[in-house]
């Protein structure tokens, strides 16, 4: 379940969509997933309502997950 005003990391991420690390890298650094950075040893920080937002755009009308 994603809280909207939890924020998230890219290891969060990782494990609540099955993808790996780097294909949300390239996310962020596309800029399909919004998110901060924070510094080098903090990383990325993700809002819940804007990884909600990315999921809700990615899914399928089938519903099957999450587009890489």
């Amino acid at each position: 379940m994603i809280e909207d005003e939890r924020f998230y990391t890219i290891a969060d991420i990782v494990e609540l969509l099955q993808v790996h690390e780097q294909t949300v890298r390239r996310w962020l650094k596309a800029g399909e997933l919004r998110g901060t950075m924070l510094g080098r040893k903090a990383g990325y920080r993700i809002a819940g309502a804007d990884l909600r937002a990315f999921i809700d755009e990615r899914t399928g009308p089938e519903g099957k997950g999450i587009a890489a």
